[in-house]
C-alpha cells in the first residue's frame, strides 16, 4: 500500500461524495487504520495525507467554499435553520471564516430564505393545522435552530 492506492482512493470517495478537506483526511485516517497494523507504515502514510490533499486541492477536486455553498443551498431547500447549517458544516471541518463569509452572501442574495424555511419546516412537522399547544410547537421550532421571534410569526 502507498501513496498512489491512497489518492485512488480519495478521489473515488470524491466521485461519489461532495466532502471537505477535514472530512477526506478524516477517511484518509480510517483507511490506514482498517489496512494496515504495522506503525511504521502507518505513520508513513499519514504523514503523506497531506501531500494528497493538497493535490486534490491543486485538480480542484476539494474546494471548501464550493462545498459549503452546495450544502448551504442543500440544506435550506430541507427547511433547516441557518443555526442548524452552521454547526452541520463547523462539524464537517469547514473553517467557521469561510462558513460565515459564504452565509453572508447566501443571505444577500436570498433575503427571505430563513422565513421560508421556517414555514416549509411547519408544514413538514403539521404544527400549523394542529391543535397542539403553542409552548409545544414553538418548542420543536427552537430545538430545530429557528429564531424565536421567526417562530412566533409563523405559528400565528
Amino acid at each position: 500500500m502507498n501513496n498512489s492506492y491512497l489518492l485512488k482512493y480519495a478521489i473515488k470517495y470524491l466521485s461519489k461524495f461532495d466532502s471537505s478537506k477535514q472530512n477526506v483526511e478524516k477517511i484518509l485516517k480510517s483507511k490506514i487504520m482498517r489496512l494496515t497494523k504495522d506503525k511504521q507504515q502507518r505513520y508513513k502514510l499519514y504523514s503523506q495525507i497531506q501531500k494528497i490533499i493538497n493535490n486534490l486541492e491543486k485538480n480542484k477536486l476539494i474546494n471548501d467554499e464550493n462545498f459549503t455553498y452546495n450544502k448551504i443551498c442543500l440544506l435550506t431547500s430541507q427547511a433547516k435553520s441557518k443555526i442548524f447549517i452552521i454547526n452541520y458544516l463547523l462539524q464537517k471541518g469547514v473553517e467557521k471564516k469561510v462558513v460565515l463569509e459564504i452565509f453572508n452572501n447566501f443571505d444577500i442574495n436570498n433575503y427571505d430564505w430563513e422565513k421560508k424555511s421556517a414555514l416549509a419546516f411547519a408544514k413538514k412537522k403539521r404544527l400549523l393545522g394542529s391543535n397542539e399547544d403553542l409552548k409545544k410547537k414553538l418548542g420543536k421550532m427552537s430545538r430545530a435552530g429557528f429564531p424565536y421571534q421567526l417562530c412566533r410569526e409563523i405559528l400565528k
